[in-house]
């Protein structure tokens, strides 16, 4: 077997966008042939995205329109992280912020990086247990409706194709397995 070595080494780098959620640059790489390629990058400082299960199953979603793909899309509650702030506290500030619970348990379930190509966005996954009633409070720019089912319906909605969100799809996967071998039910 051949093998080449894959890195490629950044030769300059260019910002050509700076937002309040993102920015861009196109960056000039040497590639292992000896080549020179233009890589787009997207620069996001990351978030989290947060499980929310009660003992029976019950877990809450959020109702979000989207603009990108100009519908409302269920997901679960997530957001990205402020300047200096801990993934996990993240986690429970949006718990709160969305669904206007506080968790008692926050179990770390790993990173999720939506589009490796082209796109530096880390979200950090957790599942929330010990879920206690607070108050909700959106941002001035927010708005969703909370929404529950259990956690097997969701299951059954992502691998039927009526959850479409990557970073929910990872996430509830990841805690349905994790919950399913608590129980003893893993295969």
């Amino acid at each position: 077997m051949n093998t080449m070595p894959l890195e490629e080494k950044q030769i300059q780098s260019k910002r050509i966008y700076e937002g309040k959620i993102v920015n861009l640059r196109v960056d000039t790489v040497l590639l292992p042939n000896g080549r020179e390629a233009l890589r787009e990058v997207i620069e996001h400082v990351g978030a989290v995205c947060v499980v929310p299960v009660m003992p029976d199953g019950t877990t809450y979603m959020v109702r979000q329109y989207r603009y990108p793909f100009g519908e409302a899309v269920l997901e679960i509650p997530a957001g990205k992280l402020d300047a200096g702030e801990q993934p996990v506290d993240a986690a429970n500030r949006e718990l709160e912020e969305e669904i206007g619970m506080k968790a008692s348990e926050l179990i770390y379930m790993g990173e999720f990086r939506p589009s490796v190509a082209y796109d530096l966005e880390v979200i950090h996954m957790y599942l929330a247990r010990g879920l206690v009633a607070t108050q909700q409070h959106l941002d001035d720019d927010e708005f969703l409706d909370v929404e529950t089912y259990s956690l097997h319906a969701i299951y059954d909605m992502i691998m039927d194709n009526r959850l479409t969100d990557g970073k929910t799809i990872a996430a509830v996967l990841k805690a349905k397995a994790l919950i399913d071998r608590e129980n003893g039910l893993e295969k």
